[in-house]
């Protein structure tokens, strides 16, 4: 015979459920009033919808980044690409898409859409068309960095989108550079473009998973603060039910395959621990790895690895090679070669060795990625080049049409700002030096610059330099200051206003006349 349920259980479960209910009634409430209701809603569909659409200025600004991108990319150049991000207008349809959906605004939606299908096409056939006609195609860090997206890459897409969606409803708008920068959306799509023209699919389809993980996140997430701040006035509960589960559909179909990427990452990391680990192990403990390269993608596992050891095991390799196949689960096929060696200096002295000649073709291979670097930014050729590799030293024989000596003097510093750890010195050709104004007996500003311009360039073409005109104590004045930065210079009569020219004396040597 069943029991009657306790009247006290039930009161008691009764009185719960109604505080909790009143607790959360009195959130909503304070939600609605003192947040909701203090966003005006009418001005910030307005500011988003007018950010949307495809126009001239948003094409521009898009070929614009996706050509820095690009740019950046191949010369492996991290500020570069930052700039790219900053000036992207991929944000504004992007959002737009996300408050269209928010408050069932289709037309907007399609128009948010088309704005993202033309900047995506226009991107990579740009990125694409300058990859194909550079002479750089190598893939670099930057390039590599943005082919193996995984579910660090959605979090980090996730945040920003948050901060990004709550700064443009609470009209702090400041805060979309720094989501621009942290989600990312030109570069990934300037190494689709790259993969484009290079045939490289691997690179291709890694990059446009990046980018529409990135895409597909902010514009979600977008979807839910709108809903969260109440942006949703047009929609019935079915078309909310529905715009929820298409939500959670999409997350899960990107977290799928990022999630498989994330773990290939963590099994190779781990694989590579387990190498070293256990060839070290089979060898014995006084064996040092001096070398070691492995191709995990292949079938079977290949692995070439050279070890310094004072007691070389016969039976080292097949030891090794048996207990890999059995950690990793793959099949292994191992190179392994042994130098007999003494114990502590002798196989710290051969181990030095093989870093520095290690090294050495590290200098090597960075001189070359120079060389081509600022044979793309000088728009010179190789013969105009010359790099002394030991004392990290590029001297640039440029010659642009049309350039100034400030142009070729601004070219210096950008090369040399770009290439850290290098002395780079751009040797401009015979241009005309500028005028040396000068007032009460001493340079204006202007003239100061010209005189510092006229230095590098005399310093640049190891040349002397004629003053021309005005009074010979300011010609004296002027020929000082030139000789403190360790330029010689003629002084010659002329007219009131002190102008310089080239002559054919030595820098280092000097010539003085009235």
């Amino acid at each position: 015979m069943a029991s009657a349920p306790n009247d006290d259980s039930l009161t008691s479960t009764s009185w719960i459920d109604r505080a909790l209910d009143g607790r959360l009634e009195k959130y909503r409430r304070w939600w609605r009033m003192s947040v909701v209701e203090t966003v005006d809603q009418e001005e910030v569909i307005k500011q988003r919808r007018d950010e949307a659409y495809t126009s001239p200025r948003y094409l521009f600004m898009l070929a614009m980044s996706a050509g820095i991108a690009i740019l950046g990319l191949l010369l492996s150049s991290p500020a570069v690409v930052i700039g790219a991000m900053l000036i992207a207008p991929l944000m504004g349809p992007i959002i737009g898409a996300g408050f269209a959906l928010a408050i069932g605004d289709y037309k907007w939606l399609c128009g948010s859409a088309l704005a993202l299908a033309a900047g995506t096409i226009l991107g990579v056939a740009l990125t694409a068309l300058i990859v194909f006609v550079s002479p750089l195609q190598t893939v670099t860090p930057e390039i590599a960095a943005r082919t193996r997206p995984n579910l660090f890459d959605l979090a980090v897409a996730v945040f920003s989108a948050l901060a990004g969606g709550y700064s443009m409803i609470r009209g702090r708008e400041g805060t979309i550079v720094g989501v621009a920068i942290a989600t990312a959306l030109m570069p990934p799509l300037g190494v689709v473009g790259f993969g484009l023209a290079t045939a490289n699919w691997t690179v291709f389809s890694g990059a446009l998973l990046l980018y529409v993980t990135n895409l597909m996140t902010i514009a979600l997430v977008a979807t839910l603060m709108a809903r969260l701040y109440g942006f949703s006035a047009r929609l019935s509960g079915k078309q909310t039910r529905w715009q929820t589960a298409l939500i959670i559909a999409v997350f899960v179909a990107l977290a799928v395959p990022l999630f498989f990427s994330l773990r290939q990452i963590v099994w190779e990391s781990n694989a590579a621990r387990l190498i070293r680990t256990t060839i070290v192990a089979e060898a014995g403990s006084e064996a040092r790895i001096s070398n070691i390269e492995f191709d995990l993608d292949a079938e079977p596992v290949t692995i070439s690895a050279t070890l310094l050891t004072p007691n070389a095991r016969a039976n080292a390799q097949e030891l090794s090679e048996k207990a890999l196949a059995e950690q990793l689960g793959r099949p292994v096929r191992l190179s392994l070669t042994q130098f007999r060696v003494g114990t502590g200096e002798e196989a710290e002295a051969i181990e030095l060795l093989a870093a520095q000649a290690s090294s050495r073709d590290a200098i090597i291979e960075e001189a070359r990625l120079l060389e081509e670097r600022l044979a793309v930014i000088s728009g010179t050729g190789s013969d105009d080049i010359t790099i002394d590799r030991d004392a990290r030293r590029a001297i640039v024989r440029a010659r642009i049409a049309g350039a100034n000596l400030a142009a070729y003097r601004a070219l210096e510093t950008r090369i040399a700002r770009e290439s850290p750890g290098w002395s780079v010195r751009v040797e401009p050709p015979v241009l005309a030096l500028p005028s040396i104004p000068f007032a009460e007996g001493a340079p204006t500003e202007a003239g100061r610059a010209a005189l510092e311009l006229v230095a590098w360039a005399a310093l640049r073409r190891d040349q002397a330099v004629s003053l021309t005109g005005g009074s010979p104590e300011i010609r004296a004045v002027a020929s000082e200051l030139l000789a403190a930065r360790g330029v010689q210079t003629t002084r010659i009569v002329g007219g009131p206003v002190m102008t310089a020219g080239w002559t054919a004396t030595p820098a280092f040597e000097t010539e003085t006349s009235e």
